[in-house]
């Protein structure tokens, strides 16, 4: 539960500190307009990994901070990441908290134009959660686990794992370890009745999955430097970067409070979460792997770009990038505004 990006490196574009400049009333500064009247409308998933989005909503601040602007937030809650593209790409969401596969396709589908990261949010909350008597990679052979969606962040995370440990997992569920994506509520009640082996999926059906009686085989923090992976970032629509300025600025404001949250008072931040949760799923959080569920994830606005590289490389050997992007995703982050903010508050920059 940590809000810790990490210094810049290098220089600060010139247009870094200009957004200083235009940032007005939204980062303290007394020039520069300061309405940017009209609808955010932003989405999100009712899952834990997206807990910034969740306690920014519940907690007000995105009202808060957007009205700042004159502007006013609505929000959206989604089940896959593919919807999420569809609505953004096609111009009815402008914001979107999501996973780096998804940003990836967002990216590659609309020729490196349509979106851009302006922040991180979640990193780690992932792994491989299996029945007794599964205590290695050769264990897995004959079985069956679940994924929340062909070609998702899990989904490659499991399959491109399969392959360091020279295990085959074909699309259509054939190989030496058959996957079978499947929504996370719907995994765990299999791994319940016994229908799959286990999963690798995403808090809080991680600590669901242990507490029906699984253990952990592969916790997805030690495949990567420090620990550290981008599990959730914030994408938005470039042309609404370029034409709202203002509202993205007020959005970032909003998205920092709520790493401020999670960082300054964790039990709070969790009861934010989990009351958003249950408004949209109609369901209650278990409050106990809630809270373990919290302890796999740390919160920050790092987007953790190198990480986001590799997951992309990595679905790129398992034959599930949809393309390769032709610059490398060299116009991928825009994170200026975020600095901007977070200068303004005394924290450190982030760079791409």
């Amino acid at each position: 539960m940590t809000h810790d990006p990490t210094p810049v490196l290098g220089r600060r574009s010139l247009f870094g500190a200009a957004a200083l400049g235009i940032g007005g009333l939204l980062v303290g500064c007394s020039s520069g307009p300061t309405v940017d009247a009209g609808p955010v409308r932003i989405g999100y998933f009712p899952n834990i990994t997206h807990a910034p989005g969740l306690i920014a909503d519940a907690a007000g601040f995105f009202g808060t901070r957007l009205a700042a602007a004159k502007a006013t937030p609505t929000t959206s809650s989604f089940n896959a990441g593919p919807d999420v593209i569809q609505a953004l790409l096609s111009g009815s969401l402008d914001i979107a908290y999501i996973g780096p596969n998804p940003t990836v396709t967002a990216y590659v589908q609309s020729k490196g134009a349509g979106v851009r990261v302006i922040a991180g949010s979640t990193s780690g909350g992932s792994s491989l959660v299996v029945r007794a008597g599964i205590n290695s990679a050769a264990d897995l052979k004959g079985k069956k686990f679940a994924t929340p969606q062909l070609g998702n962040t899990q989904d490659v995370a499991f399959r491109y794992w399969l392959s360091t440990q020279n295990l085959t997992a074909t699309k259509d569920g054939g190989g030496d370890v058959s996957i079978l994506p499947q929504a996370n509520s719907a995994a765990v009640q299999a791994f319940k009745t016994g229908n799959i082996d286990g999963g690798w999926v995403p808090e809080p059906y991680w600590s669901s999955l242990v507490k029906a009686g699984g253990h952990v085989l592969v916790d997805e923090r030690t495949l990567w430097p420090g620990g550290r992976f981008v599990t959730t970032n914030v994408i938005v629509r470039t042309e609404f970067l370029t034409k709202r300025p203002l509202a993205v600025q007020a959005f970032l404001e909003a998205h920092l409070d709520a790493l401020d949250l999670c960082a300054a008072d964790a039990g709070k931040a969790r009861g934010f979460a989990a009351s958003q949760i249950k408004k949209i799923t109609s369901q209650t959080p278990d409050a106990g792997s809630l809270a373990a569920a919290w302890g796999n994830l740390a919160f920050t606005a790092d987007p953790l770009a190198a990480t986001l590289r590799q997951s992309a490389a990595n679905a790129d050997s398992v034959g599930l990038l949809v393309a390769k992007p032709t610059d490398d995703f060299a116009s991928l982050w825009q994170l200026d505004p975020l600095n901007a903010v977070l200068l303004a508050r005394g924290q450190k920059a982030v760079a791409a």
